[in-house]
């Protein structure tokens, strides 16, 4: 689904050079590059303020804590989704409350928010899925009626642009209280291990935030808050710091794929090609179709007959995962998301994928249909 190796080789020699630099210094735990990071993605998102951390699903946690959100509280989120976006929350003691997505971006349905706000809805958590940005003018309006925090998860989409209804342009993830990314190594900007980060622009919340993530501390051994011990490692955000550099080059090299397969799948039958919202930048973390009337099993087979890679994000909805049951979903219908999940299908799709590769997948693709 992602070429890695082909892709490190095109900057190995400053890989190479940013890792041996942290080997020398032995500057493992918050090194220079980790602060250097933070400031640059600050500079490029946007953003007031960038707390690195240990992963995107941390980076979630660490959001929800910052919020002094209390157990019972409820949460607002997709169940089209991956499943950290909303364990988070029932980890915490709060209680998820699983709306249905828009038809067509497949990102939370903000008319799907505000008929399932009661007087516990303390925060809502979007997701900008497969790379493409949620309704945030409709999600922040909803906030701000209803006096609510929002959460973006912004793992699929960074570096996604954002037309927001007072004419500026934001980058995803810096639109609502704080913004969560993860750098796992196949996101459009990925590190060699694991890796994420908070963003927000509230200086209150990031000082709050750091603490968390240090252990609720502010001063050494000085313990103010409940914390947890998440942080990016150095080598990581001297890789971080290199691809950065690259992410609008990666951007670009993904969205001239997706617009190679939108050309050649366009008019089959029973193959919906991704929807592109006017008002935000698809930067095509995935690409994923939508069948109707074919067997995707069989699709699956024949793709992987011609040795072409296919995945299904995301085969079960959160709501009927076992851990889950206790918040007495068993009633709960959502009727898209769950048709959705036996709908959807994404094809490979990363930045140095070269003509031949992507006429290959193509032809196979096409020729299942015939």
């Amino acid at each position: 689904m992602v070429d890695l190796s082909a892709q490190y080789q095109k900057i190995k020699p400053a890989i190479d050079e940013a890792i041996a630099e942290v080997i020398h210094t032995t500057a493992f735990i918050n090194g220079p590059a980790v602060g250097h990071f933070a400031q640059e993605l600050a500079s490029y998102l946007g953003a007031e303020h960038v707390i690195p951390c240990a992963n995107g699903t941390d980076a979630l946690q660490i959001a929800l804590m910052a919020l002094g959100l209390q157990p019972g509280d409820e949460v607002i989120t997709p169940s089209f989704t991956y499943i950290a976006t909303t364990e988070v929350i029932a980890l915490l003691g709060l209680t998820p409350v699983f709306v249905e997505v828009d038809p067509q971006t497949f990102c939370i349905d903000p008319s799907a928010i505000e008929a399932a706000i009661s007087s516990r809805t303390k925060a809502i958590v979007p997701v900008h899925l497969y790379g493409q940005a949620a309704n945030m003018n409709a999600i922040m309006e909803l906030a701000e009626k209803h006096q609510l925090f929002v959460i973006e998860d912004n793992a699929q989409a960074i570096g996604s642009d954002y037309h927001l209804s007072n004419g500026r342009v934001q980058k995803t993830g810096t639109i609502g209280h704080i913004g969560c990314t993860s750098f796992f190594p196949s996101k459009n900007l990925g590190c060699y291990g694991d890796g994420g980060a908070l963003y927000t622009q509230d200086a209150d919340l990031a000082k709050k935030i750091k603490m968390i993530a240090n252990h609720g501390q502010e001063k050494k051994y000085v313990h103010d808050v409940v914390g947890c011990n998440s942080r990016l490692d150095t080598i990581q955000a001297a890789v971080l710091r290199i691809k950065l550099r690259q992410l609008d080059n990666y951007i670009d090299a993904r969205r001239d794929v997706a617009e190679a397969y939108d050309a050649a799948f366009a008019q089959l039958p029973g193959v919906e090609i991704p929807f592109r919202a006017a008002d935000s930048k698809h930067v095509f973390h995935q690409y994923t179709l939508k069948l109707k009337g074919h067997n995707r099993d069989a699709l699956q087979a024949h793709l992987q007959e011609a040795g072409i890679p296919s995945m299904i994000y995301y085969p079960i909805p959160a709501h009927r995962q076992k851990m889950f049951a206790h918040f007495d979903v068993q009633g709960l219908e959502l009727p898209l998301t769950e048709a959705l999940c036996k709908e959807v299908i994404s094809l490979p799709i990363h930045t140095e994928m070269d003509e031949q590769q992507l006429n290959y997948i193509i032809e196979h693709f096409i020729s299942f249909f015939k």
